[in-house]
């Protein structure tokens, strides 16, 4: 295998400016930590709270905007057995900033919450809140195993060098600057992560349009035929399918800690909203490019290419045609600047992931249960080694995933079965459940999720669904909507077994023990509580 020295070169310079941020950015971060007469660890997990607007807006988009988001449109517009119309993730993600600007923004910073989890840990305690811990924490795990793979690939097939070589060294950056800034780091090299996938990707495109071996591309969006290659088909059975992965790209973000770290570092609830409301825009936009890059991918003869035969998809290979494309249908300085876009998607990303589960790790773990005397200095070197600890493990697992729209579909599934239903109960029906409820609920969404099945990582269905539809493979296709049939089960199950559990306690045969901190009182963050207390 010959490496593409010029293609290793143009990453290299890319890593170093991605670094040299991130340095810069973790000097601002001390300067606030030396400001901060209270939690210093808040200031790596939240920032200081004042993040201009700017930077807030391009680092909620470029959150977003992974790997994942990069490669899965395109694979799913070229894979033959989907097209353009199951492209959901610009539709869910778009709908995902609104729900959040519009529901999610005041209730979490008028608490002046930092995770995820400190709702949780308000509502149900400690114990509760760590096992509900566990969703959020394997998928942003699955998460950076996704965007991790997604590069490895890319750069795979442009500088041929081994995927795995390509997963470490990006895990590598990723944890290093993180670990220097906290969300400082993340923030700022986030800005120009998100200019450099802006600007490569769009400027990949009209080489794309104007190379000579997708010709046909022209005729596909005047022959029926060459149409249904890429746009796909929605037949009537499929509509239920469609609708659950619709929803689970809607629903799913708001439970990513990664969210509410960007709309906590925000300096007023306008400023929030606003950033939500841009990234709901932004989104879609930045998924053009790889959408007509799956198109003609998918219009394109690959006989007549240098790539040859069989084709990428007959190799198994749908899940990497977009780095394909730029390779064989590009000129050598057009791929290398959309491989940089790439891996630009690809580090905005990992680094958001390693930071939610590392905080929520330092802050609602150790310290809240482990270690409740921990030390800020304490608190903070947790969440290091955390951020160590989930770039290993999302590095090992990305070693091992062929599609990348898989992974980031389960990743969604994960935190959509599991912890939206928790979350929305605790946001807004606070005093309608009770610790009963939220166990119950969680183990009937395990329980449920287990029994469906899932292929991409061994698990045998189990459970018959409505509408399945056996393959000629023997494959199950599964048309009903079970994910969000889950959620919705488990959010009845958790509301109906809170209310039997409060009326057992009413008639003194079952006692419900009552949260550190009542519900309708402002949460109390430690530092303002040592406060009072002195």
């Amino acid at each position: 295998m010959a490496v593409n020295w010029p293609g290793l070169l143009a990453i290299v310079v890319f890593y170093m400016a991605v670094l040299c941020i991130g340095i810069w950015a973790s000097r601002k971060s001390k300067r606030e930590e030396s400001k901060c007469t209270g939690n210093r660890s808040e200031v790596a997990m939240v920032g200081g709270r004042n993040l201009n607007i700017w930077v807030s807006i391009f680092t909620m988009t470029a959150t977003w905007v992974g790997g994942n988001y990069i490669l899965g449109n395109a694979e799913v517009v070229y894979d033959p057995t989907k097209g353009l119309v199951w492209a959901i993730g610009p539709i869910g993600y778009s709908m995902n900033m609104i729900l959040g600007g519009l529901f999610f923004v005041k209730p979490v910073r008028s608490k002046n919450y930092v995770t995820l989890m400190d709702p949780l840990q308000e509502k149900y305690g400690n114990t509760v809140a760590a096992v509900l811990f566990i969703p959020a924490l394997l998928g942003d795990i699955l998460w950076i195993a996704g965007v991790l793979g997604a590069l490895g690939g890319t750069i795979s097939v442009v500088i041929d060098i081994p995927p795995s070589v390509a997963v470490v060294v990006s895990a590598a950056v990723a944890i290093l600057y993180t670990l220097m800034g906290g969300l400082y780091s993340v923030a700022y090299t986030d800005v120009i992560q998100l200019g450099f996938m802006l600007v490569g990707l769009w400027l990949c495109v009209p080489f794309i349009l104007t190379s000579s071996t997708p010709a046909n591309f022209t005729a596909a969006t005047v022959s029926k035929l060459y149409q249904e290659s890429w746009l796909g088909k929605l037949e009537l059975e499929d509509v239920g399918r469609w609708l659950d992965d619709v929803l689970l790209m809607s629903i799913s973000g708001i439970c990513y800690q990664a969210f509410y770290q960007r709309v906590l570092s925000c300096g007023s609830d306008t400023q929030a909203k606003i950033t939500c409301y841009t990234g709901a825009v932004l989104c879609p936009i930045l998924a053009i490019p790889s959408l007509i890059i799956g198109a003609v991918a998918a219009s394109t003869n690959w006989n007549q290419t240098t790539y040859g035969s069989p084709s990428p998809y007959e190799q198994g290979k749908a899940g990497m045609i977009l780095p394909i494309a730029l390779q064989h249908l590009c000129p050598l300085y057009v791929s290398l600047v959309g491989m940089g876009a790439l891996a630009a998607a690809v580090m905005s990303s990992v680094d958001s992931a390693l930071l939610s589960a590392s905080s929520q790790m330092g802050r609602n773990i150790f310290k809240n249960i482990i270690y409740k005397q921990a030390s800020e200095k304490t608190i903070l070197v947790v969440v290091k080694v955390s951020v160590v600890l989930c770039g290993v493990l999302g590095a090992g697992l990305a070693l091992t995933t062929r599609s990348i729209y898989q992974l980031w579909i389960f990743s969604a599934d994960v935190v959509y079965s599991m912890l939206t239903p928790q979350v929305t109960c605790s946001f807004f029906l606070p005093q309608w459940v009770n610790n009963y409820g939220a166990c119950s609920g969680f183990v009937l969404a395990i329980l449920l999720r287990v029994l469906v099945g899932e292929p991409l990582i061994g698990l045998p269905d189990v459970m018959p669904l409505p509408w399945d539809k056996i393959q000629e493979n023997g494959h199950r296709n599964r048309l009903f909507p079970f994910r969000t049939a889950i959620m919705l089960i488990t959010t009845g199950t958790i509301l109906l077994v809170s209310c039997l559990a409060a009326w057992l306690s009413e008639k003194r045969l079952l006692k419900i023990s009552n949260s550190k901190t009542d519900t309708n009182m402002h949460y109390i963050s430690p530092v303002q509580k040592e406060v009072e207390e002195t």
